[in-house]
């Protein structure tokens, strides 16, 4: 990927279309919301694929993530909370478990921060 300059931060041109990155919310996405996107997504992802695998049907799923910061430090992202809203039927707890476990294991944004950023997760199944 290569980033230009541009007013209030950077762009990069990608397959899907621009992305623009910026400190400041008026000229693109910050840093910390696709950092927070990008463990969300991967996670959420790989759990879908697993519980497909494990031939259970999840009609949607959203994902609700709670990000504590520390001003002290930079503003660094410190923890990020995961709360997976799984709709389907027949979605055994058990087995929606033992997925997550998977999915944490599996995802490789999870496993790039695991050591500096503390990932959380919970979930509640709706029919």
């Amino acid at each position: 990927m290569e980033f230009k300059m541009k007013d209030g931060g950077f762009l990069v041109d990608l397959p899907y279309g621009e992305l623009h990155v910026s400190g400041d919310e008026q000229y693109g996405f910050r840093p910390y919301q696709l950092m927070v996107s990008s463990i969300a997504v991967c996670s959420g992802g790989v759990l879908r694929k697993i519980l497909q695998k494990k031939r259970l049907t999840v009609k949607d799923m959203h994902i609700h993530t709670k990000v504590e910061r520390n001003e002290q430090e930079a503003n660094r992202l410190e923890k990020i909370h995961l709360h997976y809203i799984i709709k389907g039927e027949n979605l055994p707890e058990k087995h929606v478990e033992q997925a997550m476990e998977l999915a944490r294991k599996n995802c490789p944004m999870v496993q790039s921060v695991i050591n500096s950023i503390e990932v959380t997760e919970s979930y509640e199944i709706v029919e």
